[in-house]
């Protein structure tokens, strides 16, 4: 399935894009603008990166920008002629929207850090999800000017919230920005240079300059899970993207995402995501979404 770029037109005199969705939404698609995504009506299957889940209405995503996405809705939202029972709202913004340094402010370093995180896609629930559902709704009926007030309304709850999950794996997305931890960026940067092929431990103490026990420690700290589990997410992700595209099968694309044998990717893939790379394919790619069954 192949992904194109879909912007939603922006007036000149407006600094973001607040769009009432009530057509079809978008297929497999991408764009240079962060995205917030409520769905008023609508049910089926959410695609963002390699992350696949049903969702329903009200739910609501934030996306960082040139992340593949789409909300497959079920048949029954698709009505004769054309018609569509589905709706949506949208809030689109390029990072320099409201200046080149906005997002650098003091005062915004939390929501930065948030930003940073959305650029794998989040799934935002709780009592944050309510408040923000709340604001979106306002603002169908305002002014533009008044609007931008309720987005920053919105960016504060952002900045502040511990409701939400990331979605899709870091292999997912092309660039991908490592931390600004020195010694394990460069390590990041190692990793996502050669993980098609074997990587030993010793090459990457010796590219952060730690023992052993430091690493791994500081690597499990900073990431939040193994290094091993990392390389692991890095290759499935890479190999999500691979059997999105349609181009190889599935022992081509074991090979290409760095696994040295079929059966061991099969059970890797799995682990993680919960069916076998050919299930996900076939999910990934169907276009009737009543025939999905999710793991």
């Amino acid at each position: 399935m192949k992904v194109r770029e879909v912007r939603l037109f922006k007036n000149p005199n407006q600094s973001f894009v607040f769009y009432h969705e009530e057509e079809s939404f978008s297929s497999w698609h991408y764009h240079p603008e962060y995205e917030l995504v409520l769905i008023k009506e609508g049910e089926g299957i959410r695609l963002v990166g390699d992350h696949i889940e049903r969702f329903e209405k009200d739910d609501l995503a934030f996306l960082g920008p040139y992340l593949p996405h789409e909300w497959r809705c079920l048949d029954r939202y698709y009505l004769p002629d054309d018609g569509f029972i589905g709706e949506g709202l949208v809030i689109q913004f390029l990072h320099d929207a409201f200046g080149k340094y906005f997002f650098e402010l003091p005062e915004n370093r939390d929501l930065l850090n948030f930003l940073k995180k959305s650029k794998q896609g989040c799934s935002i629930f709780g009592k944050t999800k309510d408040k923000i559902i709340l604001l979106m709704e306002e603002m169908i009926y305002m002014e533009e000017k008044n609007r931008l007030y309720h987005l920053f309304s919105i960016f504060q709850l952002l900045g502040s919230m511990p409701e939400y999950k990331i979605l899709s794996s870091p292999a997912f997305l092309e660039p991908y920005q490592a931390s600004e931890n020195e010694p394990l960026k460069n390590v990041i940067q190692y990793i996502h240079q050669y993980f098609q092929k074997e990587i030993k431990v010793n090459e990457l103490l010796e590219i952060s300059n730690m023992s052993n026990t430091t690493f791994f420690t500081s690597f499990k700290k900073m990431y939040r899970m193994t290094f091993k589990k990392y390389l692991l997410s890095i290759r499935i992700g890479y190999a999500c993207r691979l059997l999105a595209d349609e181009t190889l099968n599935i022992s081509q694309i074991a090979y290409e995402s760095g696994f040295e044998n079929l059966s061991n990717f099969n059970r890797q893939f799995k682990s993680l995501k919960g069916c076998t790379p050919g299930e996900y394919k076939k999910r990934f790619q169907s276009n009737k979404v009543y025939n999905i069954e999710m793991a």
